[in-house]
């Protein structure tokens, strides 16, 4: 992970990097990069870290405001043998004072708008040393005051040290701290490099995902040791990515599913930002019919694909399928696929005694070489979800068909008895509902399914055309209506449906909807 830029630079030197945003750790850097002046920066960092006295086996817990620099530092952090131990610069600060005490003895790396605007002086004595990517504080150490120290070689530590620590999701509450090896990192990037190998065509990669996630590490090595251009977005806003996508017309797209959902305004662009893209990939949840519908209708390109892994922060990606234009909006979005052979496994484990199926779904469970090894400072929760003959609890119910594909209904915590699939019945609605932008069912407050939905422009919701919607299906309470800036989003833009549903029980909700509300 340290020297991967040197490796792609040695085989790819001009091959560029794009920015839609400066790096805070160099802003004199502009943002259209050659491999071989990102190598040269990871390099630079690298020994700046090392003049700060981090040494091989320490850990740098990395937080800072958003940016590819996220990736960099990490990048940097393991080149000296170091374990960067990556925290989302959406994470509160309380929460992130929590988990730089679960990684102690540890040193933070953060800046000085976090320290401003997030944190409190509380870093300071559990820390080993504070660091600073950008500004000045008269406590921490700043990065810039390093600039021009000697580069030192890369550290190359064992296959199986930890290399990498990410958060989990943290859609069920405090995220855990997943430890990965340098050999489960490669064991996740097998199962993705061989999917990449039949692009033949080299094609510009556009990628928006959680600079703090394990997936950016295989995404970029793999798209930059192919020689693919990489264009690297901070930003989801669809104006600025309709900018960008009409200006560099990427041949793929990596995303997450909820920012997919965001870009199906895309598609009504007169500039056509999508019109070049034979590729779609989602490595992070299932993701609903419509949007694949309307993304891959969207393309010029002969027989677009969108692919779709699913899997997890703790294990890696999964299973995969993929879907074409053929897919109509109502088609099972629920199917996420068959195993990697040779790389990964599945199986369904009955609740309740009786076979799983659609109705009755089981306890999925996976077996991969790329599981994390731990959950730092709380292996006692990381060996509950391991089971007595070595299968990892995924925390998700689902079934297997007779072709042994997979589909996913709930998560455990999410089911609501004698409804079915929570999210089955919210690939049907933005199947029927155009105009919706989001919609997510809980449980309220005397256990009854509460649909919170979001619609373009935060128009009101038409009633008559929601009772036509829902008229087929499991009875629900009436629709709450939320701004989606307002849901509970964690890193990669999942929605926080067990939040989600406390604020609604707070605030009484269970039977009745009430009018468009902003919670900030």
């Amino acid at each position: 992970m340290g020297t991967v830029f040197d490796r792609v630079a040695a085989r790819h030197p001009s091959n560029v990097v794009i920015l839609d945003h400066d790096l805070d750790v160099a802003p004199e850097r502009n943002r259209r990069l050659t491999a071989a002046e990102v190598a040269d920066l990871v390099a630079d960092l690298a020994s700046r870290l090392w003049a700060a006295k981090v040494r091989p086996g320490e850990r740098v817990v990395v937080y800072k405001s958003d940016g590819f620099d996220i990736s960099l530092l990490a990048c940097a952090v393991a080149r000296i043998g170091a374990v960067p131990v990556m925290l989302s610069p959406k994470l509160d600060g309380e929460s992130v004072t929590e988990l730089l005490r679960r990684a102690t003895p540890a040193y933070f790396l953060t800046d000085q708008a976090k320290l401003d605007n997030e944190l409190t002086d509380t870093v300071f004595q559990i820390a080993e040393k504070v660091l600073l990517a950008s500004g000045d504080h008269p406590d921490a150490l700043p990065m810039h005051a390093l600039a021009g120290a000697q580069r030192v070689d890369p550290i190359t530590m064992p296959a199986n040290h930890p290399t990498l620590v990410t958060h989990t999701s943290g859609t069920t509450g405090l995220p855990k701290l997943a430890v990965h090896t340098g050999y489960s990192l490669m064991a996740r990037y097998r199962p993705q490099a061989s999917a990449v190998a039949l692009v033949r065509k080299r094609e510009t990669v556009a990628m928006h995902v959680s600079f703090v996630h394990s997936r950016v590490v295989s995404a970029m090595t793999i798209a930059l040791s192919r020689g693919f251009p990489l264009l690297v977005l901070r930003d989801s806003d669809p104006e600025n990515v309709a900018e960008l996508f009409a200006r560099f017309r990427p041949g793929i797209i990596e995303a997450h599913p909820n920012s997919f959902m965001e870009w199906e305004q895309l598609t009504e662009d007169s500039r056509r930002p999508l019109a070049h893209v034979k590729y779609f990939s989602s490595t992070f949840d299932a993701i609903h019919p419509r949007t694949v519908h309307r993304l891959l209708h969207a393309s010029n390109r002969q027989m677009p694909l969108f692919a779709q892994l699913y899997g997890q922060s703790e294990t890696g990606p999964i299973v995969a399928s993929s879907f074409t234009r053929s897919q109509l909006p109502e088609s099972n979005g629920r199917r996420v696929g068959v195993p990697f052979p040779g790389m990964t496994d599945v199986r369904v484990v009955s609740r309740n005694g009786a076979p799983p199926s659609e109705s009755n779904p089981g306890y999925i469970e996976v077996r991969s070489d790329g599981r994390a090894i731990t959950f730092l400072g709380e292996p006692e929760r990381y060996a509950k979800q391991v089971t007595e003959d070595g299968w990892w609890r995924m925390g998700d119910v689902g079934y297997r068909d007779r072709w042994g594909r997979l589909y996913l209904l709930d998560r455990e915590v999410d089911v609501i008895e004698g409804f079915g699939s929570t999210l089955a019945t919210e690939d049907t609605l933005l199947a029927r509902l155009p105009e919706l932008t989001e919609v997510i069912i809980v449980r309220g407050a005397d256990g009854t399914p509460v649909p919170v939905v979001s619609t373009h422009d935060d128009t009101p919701l038409d009633t008559t055309a929601w009772q036509r919607a829902t008229r087929e299906l499991p009875p629900m309470a009436e629709p709450v209506q939320w701004r989606i800036d307002d849901l509970p989003h964690t890193a990669t833009t999942k929605i926080k449906r067990l939040e989600l549903a406390r604020v609604l029980a707070e605030n009484g909700h269970g039977t009745a909807g009430h009018a468009l509300r902003s919670q900030s």
